[in-house]
This record gives structure tokens, sequence and C-alpha cells, in this order.
């Protein structure tokens, strides 16, 4: 193998597939980044057998080959280089890596690229054209609602399912649910539902935030993979297999309360209270009041820790129905209003029921938290 590429255009391909490497795995190469001329370009490629990422860029190829290199090593050496061609050659069955750029020169133990985990590409299953603006948008609105704990797999995941021209993202953590929905050019010619890991659905967010070009999504036939396609980049996921909780059930369908405010005061006062919440449980208590003569309708956010102290913040907000009271942990409410922007309705039941957040404007959207319960005063 003899190639030469630019040393910006290499970082950035190393920076692309580096966040698929293993970082602890019984298999060391798949702690190496695959070195594979095809088609005129250099391919990389990493994997951690749950998550694959491949990367193409330009190069001048004078003798095809590939290998695979140590990633931490060659990721580091990259980036302290200057902004000139590199040139890398691999000699006939040697295992040493040449690297030249400017004046630096450097040589590294390699494998094997016959070694490497096989990356197949999918096809036979369905596909969709997803627009990667709108599919991003999406997926920043759920993917941080997923669980971290591994004693549900399935709610480790991004439920995924299409009804006819229409793509609805979900994700819950057994606390809250986000369920975003987004229109499909066109309608699939058979139903998808599937749980793609929520790693995998933050590493495209990533993937596609540049991107311009309509994203492909591939499922296989056997609905274990799923497979994104971009111009210069591709992702491959294991699917997780399970059950889905019905969520549909978890969104309320009516209020009592509704306190519709400005996203930026109302996540500047959750940021101050959240000071005093992290000794207090994490507890954010809301108060809604609706407006009186003379007076505008207002949401009170406040928090309070017995051995520090209480904060308490007042916006304007406009109310409808009867006064309203409920509490949050402070990183789920958090969470939520960084996730959207404007304006937003809370709309409540009782203290003791789960409060829906919507964005004004977008019905594509909705957040459900189950609230905290806290002594209201005897109140129910």
């Amino acid at each position: 193998m003899k190639v030469q590429v630019l040393q910006e255009n290499l970082q950035r391909g190393l920076g692309i597939v580096g966040r698929a490497v293993a970082a602890r795995s019984t298999l060391p190469i798949t702690g190496n980044v695959l070195l594979q001329t095809e088609d005129g370009r250099l391919k990389l490629a990493a994997t951690d057998l749950d998550i694959s990422i491949t990367s193409w860029i330009g190069a001048r190829v004078d003798e095809e080959g590939g290998t695979t290199v140590p990633a931490r090593l060659i990721t580091d050496f990259v980036g302290s280089l200057p902004p000139a061609p590199v040139d890398i050659q691999l000699a006939e069955r040697s295992r040493e890596v040449h690297l030249e750029c400017a004046r630096n020169e450097s040589t590294i133990n390699s494998m094997d690229a016959e070694d490497f985990p096989r990356i197949q590409a999918i096809s036979g299953g369905p596909t969709l054209q997803l627009d990667p603006k709108a599919l991003k948008h999406a997926i920043d609105r759920v993917d941080f609602a997923a669980a971290s704990d591994d004693s549900r797999p399935a709610l480790t995941g991004v439920h995924i399912k299409t009804d006819d021209s229409r793509l609805t993202l979900a994700a819950a953590d057994g606390f809250r649910l986000a369920v975003s929905d987004l229109e499909l050019a066109n309608a699939p010619e058979e139903q998808i539902e599937i749980i793609i890991p929520a790693r995998a659905v933050r590493e495209l967010s990533r993937l596609i935030a540049d991107t311009q070009d309509p994203v492909e999504m591939r499922v296989n036939a056997q609905r274990t993979q799923v497979q994104f396609v971009m111009v210069e980049s591709e992702l491959v996921a294991q699917l997780i297999q399970g059950v889905f909780p019905n969520y549909n059930q978890l969104i309320p369908a009516e209020w009592n309360t509704r306190a519709t405010v400005s996203v930026d005061e109302f996540k500047r006062l959750t940021r101050i209270a959240a000071i005093f919440a992290r000794d207090g449980s994490g507890i954010i208590r809301l108060e809604m009041a609706p407006a009186e003569e003379g007076e505008a309708g207002r949401l009170k956010v406040s928090a309070r820790a017995d051995e520090i102290g209480d904060n308490e913040g007042v916006v304007d907000a406009q109310v409808e129905g009867q006064s309203g009271k409920i509490a949050f942990n402070s990183r789920y409410l958090s969470d939520v209003l960084n996730a959207l922007h404007g304006e937003v309705t809370l709309e409540v039941t009782n203290p003791y029921s789960q409060g829906a957040f919507r964005p004004v404007g977008d019905s594509t959207y909705v957040h459900v938290i189950m609230p905290m319960y806290v002594d209201w005063g005897g109140e129910r």
C-alpha cells in the first residue's frame, strides 16, 4: 500500500471513526483503525462490534492495499503534524507502516487488515431517505431521555417507528419520556419498528451535523442491524432486541393547568434553583397561578435545602385553567428545557401526576416527566 493524503483530511477522518474504537476489548484489533484503499480513496473504519463507523477521504493511491494501526497512536501523531501531505506506505509482507509528513517520519507496528471485523453493507430490507437537519433535530430532542441502566435493555435505546409518511423517535428511562415526529418525503414499502442504541443515535447526530445531502437508513431483513449512509461516511449499529413500552398511554390527554412561558426565562430560573436543589434531593418546585386583576399570570420556580437555604424566582406566564403545582427532578427539568427554544407549555393535572412539556407552535414533540413527591401542605 502506498498513498498520499492531506493531513487535515486524515485528521478529520480519524476523528470521525475514532468514536467507534473499542475502549476495552478481548479482541485487540478493535483498538485499531482500518486503513484501506478503495475506489481511488482511502477508507478509514473502526468498530467496537456494537457500532461501526466508516469514513472515506480523498487520496492519491499509488499502490492498493490495507492495514490496521493503533487508533490512539495514529490519531495523536497525525493531530500533531503540520498541514501538509502525509505519505503512508506499507511494504508487501511487512507489518510496519511508514508515515512521512514534511520533515517528520514514523514507523508504526500494524495488524493485518484481513483480521479486522468485516463491516457488511446492509441490503434486502426496508430503506428510508431522511432529511439530515430534521433527523438531527429529532435525535437531539429525545436521545438524552434514554436510560443508562442496563437492567431494562430496551430503554437504553431510541425507539424508531414508521406510520405511513411519519417517522417517530421515542426514548424513556422510566421517569421521563421524549417523543419526536418528522415527516418523510416518501412512505416506506413496509413498516419499520426498531430500537437503536442511544449511543449509536448520538454518534449519528454528530456525523450528520454538517451534512446537506439526504441520509439513507437501511434495516436488514432480520431486524438485527441498521445502517445510515452518508456521502462520505457510514454508521452501522447492532439493534436492541426487545419490546419498547407502549408510551402513548403515558402522555396525558387532558390538563387542569397549562402555563405558557419563555424557554430562556424558564431555563434561567431553573439553573439558579438547581444550585440549591443539589443539597435538597435535586427537587425543583413549580407553582403556576393564572392572571388576576392588575397582575399577569406567573410561574414560580423554587428549591430549598434545609441546611443550606432556599431560592425562589418568578417569571410572567400565560396560565390557563386553575392554579397548579408540581415538583420535578432538577436534571430532568434542565434537560428538556435545554432541548427547546422559543416558548413552551407545561400541562399539569395535579401535583402527583406526570407533567407534559410541548413547544409552542410545534405539534411534533412532547416530553413527559414523572413528578417528585413533596409535602405541599396536605393538598392533593
